[in-house]
């Protein structure tokens, strides 16, 4: 880990020592993207097959859950993976239904005129699952249930095959039980093409991409939105990153077993520790060798550790300036004055909040999703909630005693701008 004392550095350096791994965004990803895309909408399925085939090793395949695969593939699993699983599905569903917007209170600022907002699902949503050298199902339950919760009526969940070509057994009981019809097998950038231009056979266009990803599928997602008029994303979101807040009352073992939590998912994740005890950085860094001899993608999580960031502060209000100016995906925080440091916060995805609050139990059971913004994001965007899935416009009524206590200040504000149409269209209420 790389090891900065923030009082230390200026601005220009702050903003260099704060910047995510260079190779996540380079011209060669969005060359790489681009020319997937032109391809898939010259030549549609045929195109995604072809760039599975060199990029996945395997041609996509729908796989429909129908009873006896779901069954086939429960059998695959203890009764134990299938009480977690259900658990974890039960909790996000619970959590989301309890934040399902209704039908918003009918406001009349004036006699006459009433306001209302509504709620409605989209029509198609594009989910990906990553796979690949991880089948994150807990990332399907994570995206699908809140779609489900939202009355979403197309749910396309796509993701990687494993390299034998097949699902793993969670991943077809996962989708199951968050109501999912078929899970397309086919992943990258190419499987973000089809769902974005409508390529997959039988499947609609989808209206609005889901779920992180590597390099390629995040800059695929954001891509999409440049190409593609009216399609949208839940939010920038590619490789991992944990920042943890720790003070001298903080356990070394367990900020140690956080930060690797998040490594071990790829190369390009970032983790970052912001201490305000020097002492603590020795027993972490022992800590850090300590578990990496356990762990089995200790390779992946070596080269992400490659990227990490240490940095010294002095006080909790400083440690906060880091974590806003960062933007965390997740901020974990081990403090010892938790309610003096968390109002001080303004930027991170989810915030685990604790000795006990695990960074893990939000990747896959506590509820809420862990599709989560990346890259400074969080300054401005939220994760995956079920409003995600959701469209709202609001119903402006009014009878003609409400026009004429509104029609003048329009028409007046109109022809200010310039625009007698607009004031005619007011004025002509009138007259009715």
């Amino acid at each position: 880990m790389k090891t900065f004392i923030w009082n230390d550095l200026s601005a220009a350096e702050r903003k260099t020592a704060l910047a995510r791994p260079e190779n996540r965004r380079d011209e060669r990803v969005l060359d790489t993207v681009r020319t997937i895309f032109d391809d898939v909408e010259s030549r549609g399925f045929t195109a995604v097959s072809d760039w599975a085939v060199r990029l996945d090793g395997h041609a996509p395949v729908r796989v429909e859950l129908n009873p006896s695969l779901v069954d086939e593939a429960r059998a695959l699993l203890t009764a134990d993976d299938l009480e977690a699983m259900e658990l974890a599905v039960e909790h996000v569903r619970a959590f989301h239904a309890a934040e399902l917007p209704t039908t918003g209170p009918i406001i009349a600022p004036a006699e006459g005129l009433s306001l209302q907002r509504v709620f409605r699902p989209i029509s198609t949503a594009g989910l990906y699952v990553p796979g690949g050298t991880a089948p994150l199902f807990s990332t399907l339950i994570m995206t699908a249930v809140p779609a489900l919760v939202a009355g979403v009526p197309n749910r396309v969940c796509v993701t990687p095959p494993a390299k034998d070509g097949s699902l793993h057994p969670m991943m077809i009981a996962a989708g199951a039980a968050a109501g999912l019809d078929a899970i397309w097998r086919v992943g990258g950038a190419h499987a973000i093409a089809a769902m974005a231009l409508g390529a997959l056979p039988d499947v609609p266009a989808a209206d609005k991409l889901f779920g992180p990803g590597n390099k390629y599928v995040a800059e695929a997602k954001r891509y999409a939105t440049e190409r593609l008029s009216g399609i949208a994303i839940d939010m920038p979101a590619g490789p991992s990153e944990l920042m943890v807040i720790a003070d001298a009352t903080a356990n070394a073992k367990l900020i140690a077993a956080d930060l690797l939590s998040q490594a071990e998912h790829d190369a390009d994740a970032q983790v970052v520790l912001v201490t305000l005890d020097r002492d603590l950085i020795e027993t972490v860094s022992a800590e850090l060798e300590a578990q990496l001899a356990t762990l089995p993608r200790a390779a992946i999580a070596r080269a992400s550790l490659e990227q990490a960031r240490l940095f010294i502060v002095d006080s909790l209000e400083t440690a906060a300036e880091v974590a806003n100016l960062y933007g965390p995906e997740h901020l974990a925080l081990q403090v010892e004055d938790l309610d003096a440091l968390i109002p001080q916060l303004t930027a991170a995805g989810t915030v685990f909040a604790g000795t006990y609050a695990a960074e893990t139990f939000g990747d896959y059971a506590a509820g809420p999703s862990h599709v989560l913004p990346t890259d400074g994001a969080a300054r401005a965007w939220d994760g995956i909630t079920v409003r995600s899935y959701l469209t709202s416009f609001v119903v402006q009524r009014a009878t003609r005693q409400g026009a004429a206590t509104i029609a003048p200040a329009a028409a007046r504000l109109a022809r200010l701008e310039g625009l007698e149409a607009h004031a005619l269209a007011a004025d002509f209420r009138l007259e009715v």
